[in-house]
């Protein structure tokens, strides 16, 4: 059974590296006794993959894991496997107090066998970027010259050769939605294929003197069939503890 967790990243835990959390939730299956599939060979591992990588410091509203469940197994308690099986329902409330403060399953629900890994699925992400070093007015003004712009060619450093890459197709929108304790915030949904936009780079395309502030995740997004839709289905399970504890 494969099962995939929404959860959120908040506070100290952003500088948490990706590797690190992925360590957090390995640990925290184990704690609850989850029956995490393994992998076969000489060191099996547990059957869980990562979405999308979130880079260190940024905080995020929407991270995904799929986790890879024993088929009719239950929790694995100290004395063996308890009777019955998993229920995703209760994953989010199972988990979340044994996460550190800042990391909440938010949701969770059965994926079909066959759906692609988060990796190959996700299009596209929503941000909030807070944006240091220039007034609301003045980087108005640098956002609407920016999609006023046919074409925007950046240099990139690729497997150590220096590429050239136009970015202007990555920024499927971007708006001003107004100020923060700092500087001014953006709303941005950066494409991440072909080829990713991170936050950092749309800022250094708006112009010289800005700085990145607090930069959060808010979605990301599937697109099948003319529609789109975030990683999980509707009808998952929502924990409605997890907004309340995360603050």
């Amino acid at each position: 059974m494969r099962v995939r967790l929404r959860y959120t990243k908040h506070g100290k835990v952003r500088f948490a590296s990706h590797r690190d959390v992925a360590r957090v939730f390995e640990r925290t299956f184990r704690k609850v006794g989850l029956p995490v599939a393994r992998t076969a060979g000489f060191s099996p591992r547990p059957r869980v993959s990562f979405g999308l990588a979130l880079s260190t410091g940024h905080e995020s509203e929407g991270e995904y894991l799929d986790v890879e469940l024993v088929d009719g197994a239950g929790l694995v308690g100290p004395l063996g496997p308890t009777v019955g099986v998993v229920d995703p329902a209760a994953l989010a409330d199972l988990l979340s107090p044994v996460l550190p403060p800042g990391v909440e399953v938010t949701a969770a629900a059965v994926v079909a066998p066959r759906t692609p890994s988060l990796q190959e699925d996700v299009t596209s992400c929503t941000w909030r970027i807070e944006v240091v070093g220039a007034s609301l007015a003045e980087v108005h003004d640098q956002v609407v010259a920016l999609l006023a712009t046919p074409s925007l060619v950046v240099a990139r450093t690729r497997k150590g050769h220096e590429v050239h890459d136009d970015i202007r197709p990555a920024i499927r929108h971007l708006a001003v939605t107004g100020p923060s304790a700092r500087g001014v915030l953006l709303e941005a949904e950066l494409a991440t294929q072909p080829r990713g936009l991170r936050p950092s780079e749309l800022i250094s395309a708006l112009g010289p003197g800005l700085d990145e502030g607090g930069v959060c995740r808010l979605h990301q997004w599937i697109e099948r069939d003319g529609a789109r839709r975030e990683p999980l289905p509707a009808g998952a399970t929502w924990a409605p503890h997890a907004e309340a504890r995360a603050s």
